[in-house]
């Protein structure tokens, strides 16, 4: 049996974790670097937790070549991710990660248990809590870079916990690298955030307004209105770290979400899997919480009460409790290390009942797994088509076709979206630049809105489609170019305009 020390130099096993690796390594220049949580501490921590030295951010920089997993842009050197370390050196090795908007701060409230018995690694997405902002284009990348970190620090096997895009890049590593997962904990996840549509809405407001709104609506989306109006520094606290954010690091994040979808794939997750999730989370609840449960084969649901979608943040207790649970029970065996078994810890005389979240078991049974068809011409086209016009142009163009017109949409997704807007020989941005001008110049002016808000999401500004439609108007004419404006406009307002 396998039994974690306690820190070192602590008699006290409930004592704060002694930080490691401290050593000081300068971040650089000209990124943002996010407040730390609120407390009367020399190194401010939340509210109510333990208080820690924080530890200098170990910050991105190039890994040597074969240090990394995964593949990465051509020519380009894996890139690893900003961490820290808590707990001690020769504790298994436990990884966590955050939500998107937040830094590693938001676990800070779980430290002081969890490194009790794991040395708890924690990282910083790009472009958060002052991370370099090097933009990861998928979960897929961020996991690559996680992998990278892991590697060139001699990690090879590890626990995972992750709060909503961090579930998604530990639910990748399941899926992808399942001989380094020993256990995993998806917090507020979800197997598909949301639609697409409204992520890469999210990234056009983000583009065009910068990160205010989405600093303004974060208390709504993370906290229930209880512990917001009671916990008003926590709360402002929260906001600051959105603000603090990289507002490109933050659009490639929703893009990145946009397109992780891993609905089929829930059964090929081989590894002993605790879904938690807040009874109240507006953003990915109890639903989502299901489907998980229901498609991973060894999954168990844990729905906290009283708590929205940073439920770390606003039940720490609870979560601490679940998660130490799930870690020291769940933790699967490999052959080249032992299973870390945690005794049960009694608790101190007199002491009050401690908090009994509600967990459901799910069913063992897995879904019949789905094979993926070859991707031709017209399942790439679809594929395409869906992440330039968007779900809900493309379902209702589905929607309206009947048995005369149906031949003529598999035409266009086939030929339009899956030869020429996926070939290579240009980016989107300029092939939207292109569709606008030939849309004005040939009078066509039905499909201008569609591609306008094509546009915005392929990163083209308001300010560069007003600048397109002024070209046009000196070589297309400007009566076009006014009718034009008239549609882009009205497009552009509604897909700008920040969520009240």
């Amino acid at each position: 049996m396998f039994v974690p020390p306690a820190p070192q130099g602590s008699s006290d096993p409930f004592a704060p974790p002694v930080p490691q690796d401290a050593q000081a390594t300068p971040v650089p220049p000209g990124t943002h670097t996010a407040p730390a949580p609120p407390g009367a501490h020399a190194t401010p921590v939340l509210p109510g937790a333990h208080a820690t030295q924080d530890p200098q951010a170990q910050p991105i920089a190039p890994v040597p070549p074969g240090g990394g997993q995964g593949a990465h842009d051509a020519g380009e050197l894996p890139r690893t991710l900003q961490y820290r370390f808590d707990g001690p050196e020769d504790a298994p090795v436990l990884v966590i990660g955050p939500s998107l908007g937040t830094t590693w701060h938001m676990w800070d409230r779980q430290i002081p248990e969890l490194s009790q018995h794991w040395r708890v690694f924690r990282y910083d997405l790009p472009g958060h809590g002052g991370a370099p902002a090097h933009a990861a284009a998928s979960v897929a990348a961020l996991a690559d870079r996680l992998l990278a970190t892991l590697d060139g620090l001699g990690i090879q096997r590890f626990g995972y916990a992750g709060c909503s895009i961090g579930g998604a890049v530990g639910a990748d590593l399941a899926l992808r690298h399942p001989h380094r997962v020993a256990s995993l904990a998806l917090v507020a996840s979800s197997p598909r955030f949301g639609t697409a549509d409204e992520f890469r809405r999210r990234g056009v407001i983000v583009r065009t307004n910068g990160l205010e709104p989405m600093a303004r609506t974060a208390p709504e989306r993370w906290f229930t209105p209880g512990f917001a109006a009671a916990q008003p520094a926590i709360v402002e606290w929260a906001v600051q770290m959105v603000r603090t954010t990289d507002p490109g690091c933050y659009i490639a994040a929703c893009e990145a979400l946009a397109a992780f979808d891993i609905r089929g794939a829930l059964g090929r997750i081989g590894v002993p899997t605790l879904v938690l999730v807040g009874a109240e989370d507006q953003v990915t609840g109890p639903a989502e919480a299901r489907t998980l449960v229901a498609g991973i084969p060894d999954a168990r649901l844990a729905l906290v009460p009283g708590a929205s979608h940073l439920a770390p943040v606003e039940q720490p207790v609870a979560v601490s409790d679940l998660l130490l649970t799930h870690f020291s029970t769940a933790w699967q065996q490999d052959t080249s290390a032992a299973i870390p078994v945690l005794p049960q810890a009694p608790g101190p005389a007199g002491s009050a009942a401690p908090f009994a979240p509600v967990a459901e078991i799910a069913p063992a049974t897995a879904p019949d797994a789905v094979e993926p068809g070859p991707d031709d011409r017209y399942d790439r086209g679809t594929r395409v088509r869906r992440e330039v016009l968007g779900d809900s142009h493309v379902d209702a163009a589905h929607a309206a076709s009947d048995a005369f017109t149906e031949d003529f949409q598999e035409l266009v997704t086939r030929y339009a979206w899956g030869e020429v807007w996926s070939r290579d020989g240009l980016d989107r941005r300029t092939r939207s630049v292109i569709t606008l001008t030939a849309l004005v110049a040939s009078g066509h002016l039905e499909g201008l809105a569609a591609h306008t808000r094509a546009a915005l999401r392929n990163g083209l500004t308001p300010a560069e489609i007003k600048e397109i439609l002024l070209q046009t108007a000196v070589y297309c004419g400007v009566p076009a170019a006014g009718a034009a404006f008239a549609v882009a406009g009205k497009v552009i307002q509604e897909e700008t305009t920040p969520p009240a």
